[in-house]
């Protein structure tokens, strides 16, 4: 086929040569992941095929499959520009990372500096600012979404933080903080990690006059202004801050001066209002709604804009006809018009309990009948029933272990949810492909290599699959079906009246930015009908003009909004329709990225298909065609919504919209865990704990980070002081418990706790099992005398006794002297571990009140008997009561308290724990046969009936 098709004008002794040079660099293409290869010259002889020059892209999101082949590759930073640390800080975040965290310096000079949540958000604030006249001043893109922690949030602030704050600027400096609507990151959590930043950096922030404007929506939103505003009042720093209630990009205008601050914003509902305000008029959005903080008032241009083309007839005369010319491709099966409706029913690939509960949430507001989820697949567990929340009732899902069984037992399935991660993903799609009661499928992930994607597509195509992503959060059909956290939170659903269609359908690349096309269209329309996000790769698995044919043939869809972006060609296409009357529907439509031929280098934006690789490809190109086809085109992301609402008022005018009248939704209880988490309820909590906090990026014992830990080289006494006192104890009193461990760990296989362990262990059980039988017999006559020991000579210490009247009053009451005596030691052979922690204890502690106390005890028994001595346990108990009431760490009652409360035989219990498992380890052939004592006789005596006692003998 090379040879006839593509060679048919090279000469016949090159071409076996240089069809072997094809096919060979197609496999290499294929096989390293290419995604664009070009020699250019090369020379081919007789002999073979000489490359002169090369350029190429390989598919970085193909790493963990290349990674071998690949070896250690460094990505150069883009023609004209360098490279800096601070961006190879970040890139390594974001690979270490599930969140996506990106950053590129501009101008490190400038006095514009932004920190945007979501790769479609970033996008348009870098858009507007340039629109603005800022593109000379911007400092930096940029982008964090995904829902990265708080920690990873710091990390990623404080790195723009002091690239900001390292030289001044004249004018000052603005740092914009904003974001679409979130669907599913805790807008708090992450605002806390700025927070952090902030107050790290107030001195810098304040020197370099910078003044930062935050907007943002999402869950817990309201939580994450009031924190920032409370930043900004406690540290000086001029922080104004907006919510939903504000156009997305109205900080913008603020921060370059174009608009005045307001100095009291709307305020917006709290997230936990779950109802609609019901005061308020139900009906459609009056038309006279007040313009964004962005601009004071309509110019001349935004009217231009509204007035269609020459040549283009108004909007309610493109209303004349709903149907369209179909599209015709031998490869590509028809696919389903409608993909939701009141009946779909979904399985969910991937334990997403919260997703899954967010739809069945949807599923009830929207007055649905049955729940929409039907079943989960998780094969990394077996089959088993999962717990959810059917308004107030409690409803079990099934969860299975494999696909097979899911569809086997669900016929009635048409749409899987697809949560697998990147990795996975391409597996577990193909493998629903095969399954023909599939119609759609949404593909979660984001990071599939390009050419599995392309694989995915081509398989759906020949089913007639309609796949929505990779890369995406889904889209949505109000009144009917929403695909996992699309939509966001449930108050933002009720906000933007998700849960009754509307008049307005959108099709978008950005799942962040869908949210936000939700809130303007449900502000200046009757709502929406349906949205759909079809993802950020360069290859979605359903375009633009799918879904724009599919709301043409929708009877219920009235207009048709599209927010498109840089890179690809797909928009021409709806330019194409356009013309063709393919689309006869109004098309509001505007694509992002504006900015990117403002740049003096070129800029990868969050997106991996946001490329412009040429000039139609940019998004000024596209705006352009659109317009000049009959689109509705503002002049910029601001004027969106008065676009649509200018639409959407004269089909009103002419009867082809008739607003309907709103119907309350049913209420949703909230759940416990999400009322906590804003603060609106509170319950004791089971357990109470102090001492360790692993919920933030770094595990923290009793205050002090790990990290510090090891930087102060504290060593396992200071850890054990940190864990079991709360405290950080004096390094000389970290030493004396770590010998105090390393003098108990073991005393032979005789002493009863070792000779448990070791029948145990021969009995057959496991290391555990073996331990805790040894523990289990330490008491007050094996090695849990430490305690008792301290206890009885603190008393006596405290009570004025002398030593004489110490031993004399424990004779009289018949009680032994605990921690005196040893069965083979003596004041003659003496125990070495004593001498030991003597000679250290005396050096080292500032005191010695006890030990002195209990030696001087110890002289009186051995004048009786030699073996009478102050043994180990003894010496360790005083020895310990010396140091927690001398080492200015403890007051005298705190100090008594760990005594009282057994402090002291942790220390024996943690230590001789080293011993017992040396046991079961050493040697473990020893310990393959059931231990018994053949020499050891035993009596048993047997009672007969008649009387007769018999004793036998063994």
């Amino acid at each position: 086929m090379v040879t006839q098709q593509l060679l048919v004008n090279v000469t016949d002794e090159k071409k076996e040569v240089l069809a072997s040079f094809i096919i060979g660099l197609f496999n290499f293409y294929e096989d390293l992941y290419f995604t664009y290869l070009e020699i250019n010259p090369l020379v081919v002889t007789k002999e073979g095929v000489y490359i002169l020059d090369m350029a190429a892209k390989i598919d970085a999101a193909a790493d963990y499959i290349c990674k071998p082949k690949w070896g250690d590759l460094e990505f150069p930073p883009p023609f004209g520009r360098e490279a800096y640390p601070e961006e190879a800080y970040i890139a390594d975040l974001d690979a270490k990372s599930g969140a996506s965290l990106k950053l590129t310096l501009l101008n490190p000079r400038g006095r514009i500096w932004t920190m945007v949540a979501g790769g479609g958000a970033s996008v348009v604030y870098s858009d507007t600012i340039c629109d603005l006249g800022g593109v000379d001043e911007l400092a930096n893109y940029g982008e964090y979404s995904g829902a990265p922690s708080e920690q990873q949030t710091y990390d990623y602030a404080k790195t723009i933080l002091s690239l900001m704050t390292r030289e001044k600027h004249p004018d000052g400096k603005v740092f914009i903080i904003g974001g679409s609507i979130a669907n599913f990151t805790n807008v708090a959590a992450t605002f806390k990690g700025i927070v952090r930043a902030i107050k790290d950096y107030q001195g810098p922030l304040k020197e370099h006059e910078v003044t930062i404007f935050v907007r943002r929506g999402g869950p817990n939103y309201q939580e994450g202004l009031r924190v920032m505003e409370e930043v900004g009042k406690t540290t000086g720093i001029p922080i104004h801050v907006f919510g939903t209630e504000t156009h997305m990009t109205a900080i913008v205008g603020m921060a370059l001066g174009h608009r005045p601050v307001p100095n009291q914003p709307p305020a917006a509902a709290h997230t936990a209002n779950f109802l609609l305000n019901t005061s308020a008029n139900a009906t459609t959005p009056a038309r006279t709604r007040n313009t964004s903080f962005s601009e004071h008032k309509l110019t001349n241009s935004v009217t231009d804009v509204m007035t269609p083309t020459a040549g283009v007839p108004p909007v309610s005369t493109l209303c004349h006809s709903w149907s369209v010319m179909p599209m015709f491709n031998a490869a590509v099966k028809a696919k389903a018009t409608t993909l939701f409706c009141k009946q779909t029913k979904a399985i969910v690939w991937g334990m997403q309990t919260r997703a899954v509960q967010g739809m069945l949430d949807f599923d009830y507001v929207c007055s649905r009948d049955e729940p929409s989820v039907v079943a989960m697949v998780y094969p990394f567990t077996g089959d088993h029933k999962q717990k959810f929340y059917w308004g107030h009732k409690e409803i079990l899902l099934p969860v299975y272990k494999n696909m097979a069984d899911a569809m086997k037992k669900h016929p009635d399935v048409d749409v899987l949810i697809n949560f697998a991660s990147l990795r996975s993903a391409f597996d577990s799609t193909m493998e629903t492909l095969q399954y023909p009661q599939i119609h759609t499928i949404a593909i979660i992930a984001e990071g599939i290599p390009e050419a599995l994607t392309r694989k995915l597509i081509k398989s759906a195509d020949e089913k007639g699959v309609t796949i929505i992503g990779p890369a995406t959060v889904g889209g949505i059909k109000p009144g009917c079906f929403k695909i996992g956290n699309t939509g966001g939170m449930l108050d933002n659903i009720l906000a933007s009246k998700l849960y009754r269609p509307g008049s307005v359908a959108y099709v978008s690349r950005s799942g962040g930015m869908s949210n936000e096309l939700n809130n303007i269209i449900s502000h200046t329309t009757d709502g929406v009908y349906e949205g759909v996000a079809i993802g950020g790769d360069r290859f979605p698995g359903s375009t633009f003009m799918d879904h724009v044919l599919r709301y043409q043939d929708t009877p219920g869809v009235k207009m048709i909004v599209i927010l498109g972006e840089i890179g690809g060609t797909e928009e021409y296409n709806i330019c194409q329709g356009i013309v063709d009357s393919r689309i006869t529907k109004p098309v509001v439509c505007w694509c992002i990225g504006t900015c990117a031929t403002m740049f003096s280098s070129e800029v990868q934006f969050g997106h991996a298909g946001a490329c412009a690789n040429q000039v139609s490809e940019t998004a000024v190109a596209k705006n352009q065609a659109l317009r000049e086809a009959g689109a509705f085109v503002p002049n910029s992301f601001d004027e969106l919504g008065d676009i649509i609402k200018f639409v959407y008022d004269d089909l009103v005018t002419n009867g082809i919209i008739v607003p309907a009248q709103e119907v309350p939704p049913p209420t949703v209880p909230m759940d416990y865990s999400w009322a906590r988490e804003l603060g609106l309820i509170r319950k004791p909590a089971s357990f109470m704990t102090s001492i360790c906090d692993e919920r933030g990026q770094e595990l923290i014992y009793a205050g002090m980070p790990i990290t510090e830990v090891f930087k102060e080289e504290m060593g396992l006494g200071g850890v054990l002081g940190l864990l079991w006192f709360q405290r950080r104890l004096p390094r000389y009193a970290c030493q004396f418990i770590e010998m105090c461990l390393m003098v108990t760990a073991d005393h032979g296989p005789a002493v009863s706790g070792a000779h448990n362990t070791i029948v145990c262990a021969r009995a057959g059980k496991d290391l555990v099992s073996s331990l805790t039988s040894g523990l289990l017999t330490i008491g007050d006559r094996f090695g849990g005398a430490l305690d008792a020991a301290a206890k009885q000579f603190s008393k006596a210490f405290d009570s004025g006794l002398l030593p004489m009247e110490f031993v004399n009053k424990m004779k009289k009451d018949g009680m032994l002297i605990m921690g005196i005596g040893h069965r083979v030691k003596s004041i003659n052979n003496p125990d070495m571990r004593v001498q030991i922690l003597k000679d250290y204890v005396k050096q080292h502690f500032p005191s010695t009140q006890l030990l002195d106390y209990a030696l001087d005890v110890e002289k009186i028994t051995t004048s009786k008997k030699p073996n009478l001595i102050l043994n180990v346990d003894g010496f360790i108990g005083v020895a310990f009561v010396d140091l927690l009431r001398t080492c200015g760490g403890f007051t005298r009652d705190e100090a008594d308290e760990f005594i009282e409360i057994g402090t002291l035989n942790g220390i024996f219990v943690l230590g001789r724990s080293i011993g017992f498992i040396g046991k079961p380890l050493n040697h473990p052939s020893l310990f393959r046969h059931l231990h018994s004592h053949p020499d050891l006789k035993f009596k048993k005596v047997l009672s007969h009936h008649v009387g007769i006692t018999v004793i036998m003998r063994f």
